[in-house]
This record gives C-alpha cells, sequence and structure tokens, in this order.
C-alpha cells in the first residue's frame, strides 16, 4: 500500500512527530515491497533535503537496492560517491546487494571491481558477501562455481554458516545433482551447523522427485525429530515413493509416525493408509 504509506509520512507533523530518517527508511521500504523504483529514487534525492533529514546508512542501502534490482547497477557508484561525500562507510550488506544485481545481469567483470572496491573501503570477506555470491551463482546453475567459493571460505579461515551450505544444496538439487547436495548435507552437519527446516524440506522434495526414497527417508525421519514434517504433498510423494519399490512396510510406519506426531490432516493420512494396505 505505497499510496498509504506516503500519506501516512506527509501527515506526520500533524501528529506533532517530526520527520526522522527511520520514517524516511520505512518509507523507502514501504516502496521498495511495492517494487516502485523510480518512486524511491526520487524521494531519496528529494526529501532528505525537503524535510531535513540526514540519510543513514539503512537508507542509502535501500535505495542501492532499488537501483540493482531495477538493472540501474551502474548508478551505484554514484551512490557511493556521495556516501563518501556524507562520510558514510557502505558494509557487508551494500555490497552484498550489489553483488546480488551484477551476477543477476551476468556482469562478471564488474563483480571482479566490485569486489576489488570492498578492499578501498576495508570490507572483510564477511560471510554474508560470500553468501550473496553462492546464492547469485546456483540461480545461474552455476553450482559448482558457487562450491569453488565455499572452498575459498574454508581456505580463508572465514566459517560459512547454514545459510551457505543450503543455498548449495538448493542450488545442485535444482541441478539435478543429487550426489553433491547429499555430501553438502553431510558436510553441514558434521561441522556442527544445523539445517533449518527449509533445507529439511527441499532435500526430502527433490530427493523424491530423484527416486532416492532411502535417503529421503533418513533425512524426513530427522526433520520430524526436530518436529518439523514437509507439506503434504512432499510426504505423500515419498509415502507412494516408498510403496513403488516394495517398502510397503516402511511407507506405513512413516504413516503412523506422522499420525502420532502430528494432528493436523488426519482424515487425509487415514485415506493414505488405507490405500496403502490395499
Amino acid at each position: 500500500m505505497p499510496d498509504d504509506a506516503m500519506r501516512t509520512f506527509m501527515e506526520i507533523d500533524k501528529y506533532g512527530l517530526r520527520h526522522s530518517v527511520n520514517s524516511l527508511n520505512a518509507l523507502l521500504f514501504a516502496l521498495m515491497l511495492a517494487k516502485n523504483y523510480e518512486e524511491v529514487k526520487r524521494i531519496f534525492f528529494e526529501f532528505p533535503r525537503t524535510y531535513g533529514i540526514k540519510p543513514n546508512i539503512d537508507t542509502y542501502n535501500r535505495v542501492i537496492k532499488a537501483f540493482c534490482e531495477s538493472g540501474d547497477l551502474s548508478s551505484v557508484y554514484s551512490i557511493l560517491n556521495e556516501m563518501d561525500r556524507k562520510s558514510i562507510k557502505p558494509n557487508a550488506t551494500s555490497f552484498g546487494f550489489w553483488l546480488e544485481g551484477l551476477y543477476k545481469e551476468e556482469k562478471y567483470e564488474d563483480v571482479s571491481k566490485v569486489l576489488k572496491l570492498t578492499d578501498k573501503y576495508e570490507i572483510k570477506s564477511e560471510v554474508i558477501v560470500y553468501n550473496v555470491r553462492i546464492q547469485s551463482l546456483c540461480k545461474l546453475k552455476k553450482s559448482a562455481e558457487a562450491k569453488e567459493l565455499l572452498e575459498e571460505m574454508l581456505c580463508s579461515g572465514i566459517k560459512p554458516n547454514s545459510v551457505s551450505y543450503t543455498q548449495l544444496i538448493y542450488g545442485f538439487c535444482k541441478e539435478r545433482n543429487l550426489e553433491e547436495a547429499k555430501k553438502l548435507f553431510e558436510e553441514m552437519t558434521e561441522r556442527g551447523l544445523k539445517p533449518d527446516s527449509n533445507c529439511y524440506f527441499l532435500l526430502v522434495y527433490f530427493l523424491c522427485h530423484g527416486g532416492d526414497y532411502e535417503t529421503a527417508l533418513k533425512v524426513c525421519k530427522e526433520s520430524m525429530e526436530k518436529g518439523w514434517v514437509p507439506n503434504i504433498s512432499t510426504m505423500k510423494s515419498l509415502v507412494n515413493g516408498l510403496a513403488s519399490v516394495s517398502k510397503v512396510d516402511e511407507a506405513k510406519k512413516l504413516v503412523g509416525l506422522v499420525k502420532q506426531k502430528f494432528k493436523s490432516n488426519v482424515d487425509v493420512w487415514n485415506e493414505i493408509e488405507e490405500d496403502l494396505s490395499q
């Protein structure tokens, strides 16, 4: 509701409040959600002067994101120049948005230039920057290259987090390289990193689609022990898959476990259980 957000911002003074950088950032955020990038740019250039507001790092990062999502990547240089003039130092988030945009447009030469700029601004090779690069390469179906970044992190003494691994697992799953995805999942847990529910769900989903029902069952049970059950569609795929490879008993046990632990969709599970008995 960008119009309402704009109206609220304009009427702030009626309630005895002053326009602030927080209210400006909130307005920019609302416009970003609406993907009204041109309005984001206009407000950024006009409102600070009109309302006497000093933009902060969050303001600049929202605008950088707007430029990147709208494909106006070269304009980020001008934003950095303004930040320099205002003595506001960009952070890892600033460069993360920029790199994500460059990868999306497959401007790899510019990626190298921007990475060199991180040295100029003394931005350490933080996990957030690596994760953006890993995610971006995986989206381009370049998961092998993304994995090289993971290895680069480890060699540099930078500890990847669960997000790093989840993005790689998803990337390899989408490229139907389930063996690599399984290896990464195992490596992730061996390093003491805890997969979140999304990681478990996507792995079970793709393992089922790849016909590896035994591994999918193992991962699914581990997920359920943590209180996370994949959606009904994925679970039906797993149960039916197990039955299709003559593992009806395992399928029945899984249904029984679901009914025991989770009380929702009982009628659906009863129906699935009946089908298995036929």
